[in-house]
């Protein structure tokens, strides 16, 4: 019978603190944090990538975690521990907006992040917990086990309680071998894809030092067919619709000052309807709340300008700005000004965000010790019409709106309707110099990949960008920097297979199928033998 000896302090010591690098290196994976030397040139790392290979080496490291000789609460506090490093180091950018802006004490700020991120991690300790208890060998049941539990723990952590998914691990394969399964598949697909290889390497690598070589063949068949999967696979169908010149603004409204009536407003005021009035592209975007006043509140005349100036001629606007009353309640939109309209366009942002747009129910004491402008805005419909102009369909996102797929993927229904472009506006300056603005980029790419479509992000400090349909940044406007960012784009027509199948049934078939997976895992779980350690 085989005995193993129970782990010691020490040793449990330099596991926890592997665990939370790895972590971390899966947080970098998402967007490289710093800027290397030129004499580092050759590795080809720019600041704000993402890199598919270094997630794959951090994940797997938590599975070679995850054995099963140790118990499955033992596995379910190492896979927190990995999660809570990752998520923390993911949006540790909050930090700079609940203290830097918000006034909020630093140790609080800083516990506020982790407790974030550790509550988060549940999730992924419950997937780490239960793989242990369902896999009981190396086998690629064991291994599609660890990815159907990782893509519920995702699922999950971007639906349930008003969701955030951000930082999911597909954002890393981006640019990699898995990208060309986004039209497919989607973000969570891509993320279970990824699951499955950092499962099969960790695996097959251990099977391979027991020498349990035909389950390290199957691995290795498993890890080939899935990086070689997307290259089989056609590409989306779609055609142009056409191309759109366009003029994105970026006022760089410190955001100290932004809501502040004698600095920020006046200056947003100033350089914004300068900007407006004297631009001649056919289409002119603006940030979130660029005017960050109600249209009634502004100086006399100058909403009645804006209107007056896009009422005839060939061009027109869209602008972020707060509507509603006190007594109907307030919206964060985005209105549609174009010659020929009976009423303005607009569209009013869905998806809010916790304690930044909606206080949650016994969390008002949490707002209260910040100084932010917070309060609780109506949501806007879903699906709501795109903007038509010029043969284009448009159709609008604000904020972290973008993470959201499956609520994009409403306005997919119908070809003859279906948005020709995306656009997103935005205000990152809240979080400063942090990688947030990178991550925002990262995700609009992907978004278009997944769609098919371009991608426009118009945003106050940064990154404003025009964003191919086949993600490549063809126009970027420097952060931090006020400045109008030119650009022609494409929009284009057609439907990918992911848009056309999460249009209609949503993510029901991804939660379904993994779900499928782990009974068919727990059906064909082998018995254990009295002492056996298949780890």
């Amino acid at each position: 019978m085989a005995t193993h000896k129970p782990q010691t302090a020490g040793a449990g010591l330099r596991t926890a603190l592997w665990l939370l690098l790895a972590g971390a290196l899966q947080a970098a994976s998402l967007a490289w944090p710093v800027a290397l030397p030129q004499s580092l040139d050759w590795l080809g790392l720019t600041q704000g990538q993402a890199l598919w290979f270094p997630q794959w080496l951090a994940l797997a490291s938590l599975v070679g975690g995850l054995r099963t000789r140790a118990s499955w609460q033992v596995a379910a506090w190492r896979g927190w521990l990995f999660a809570t490093a990752w998520l923390a180091c993911t949006f540790g950018w909050l930090f700079t907006s609940m203290h830097t802006y918000g006034g909020l004490a630093a140790p609080l700020a800083i516990l506020a992040v982790l407790a974030l991120a550790g509550l988060l991690a549940l999730y992924y300790a419950a997937a780490a917990g239960l793989f242990r208890l369902l896999a009981r060998d190396h086998s690629v049941l064991a291994a599609l086990a660890f990815a159907a539990l990782w893509l519920l723990a995702e699922m999950a952590r971007g639906v349930l309680l008003s969701g955030f998914g951000w930082g999911a691990i597909g954002y890393a394969h981006l640019a990699g071998p898995l990208a060309g399964l986004l039209p497919w598949v989607g973000l969570y697909g891509v993320s279970f894809v990824a699951a499955l290889l950092a499962a099969g390497l960790a695996l097959g690598w251990r099977s391979a030092l027991g020498a349990r070589w035909g389950e390290a063949a199957r691995l290795a068949l498993l890890l080939l067919a899935l990086l070689l999967l997307p290259s089989w696979l056609p590409e989306p169908q779609g055609g142009s619709a056409g191309t759109l010149a366009v003029t994105l603004l970026q006022g760089n409204i410190p955001q100290n000052e932004k809501f502040d009536a004698e600095t920020g407003v006046l200056k947003a005021l100033q350089w914004y309807g300068e900007q407006l009035q004297q631009n001649q592209s056919p289409l002119i975007i603006t940030p979130e709340t660029a005017l960050p006043l109600l249209p009634e509140q502004l100086p006399d005349g100058y909403w009645q300008a804006l209107q007056q100036r896009f009422a005839a001629g060939d061009q027109a606007a869209l602008v972020g700005v707060p509507l509603g009353s006190f007594s109907a309640g307030y919206t964060n939109s985005v209105v549609g000004l174009k010659p020929g309209q009976l009423s303005p366009w607009r569209y009013d942002k869905h998806h809010l965000v916790p304690f930044g747009e909606f206080i949650p129910p016994f969390f008002r004491w949490f707002t209260e010790l910040m100084n932010i402008p917070l309060g609780d805005f109506n949501r806007g419909a879903l699906p709501q019409p795109t903007f038509d102009w010029q043969g284009q369909r448009l159709a609008a996102t604000v904020c972290y709106e973008n993470l959201f797929s499956e609520e994009l993927a409403e306005q997919f229904l119908d070809d003859a309707t279906a948005p020709t472009m995306l656009v997103n506006v935005s205000n990152l300056g809240w979080f400063g110099e942090s990688l947030a603005m990178n991550q925002h980029l990262q995700i609009a790419r992907l978004r278009a990949l997944e769609f098919d479509r371009p991608f426009l992000l118009a945003t106050n400090t940064g990154q404003t960008a025009i964003v191919d349909h086949r993600a490549r940044v063809t126009h970027a406007a420097a952060p931090h920097t006020a400045m109008a960012l030119h650009g022609t784009v494409e929009g284009r027509t057609g439907i990918t297979p992911y848009a056309r199948w999460l249009a209609r049934w949503g993510l029901w078939p991804l939660l379904l199928s993994a779900l499928g997976l782990l009974l068919l895992v727990g059906w064909k779980r082998p018995a254990k033998a009295p002492g056996q350690g298949a780890f």
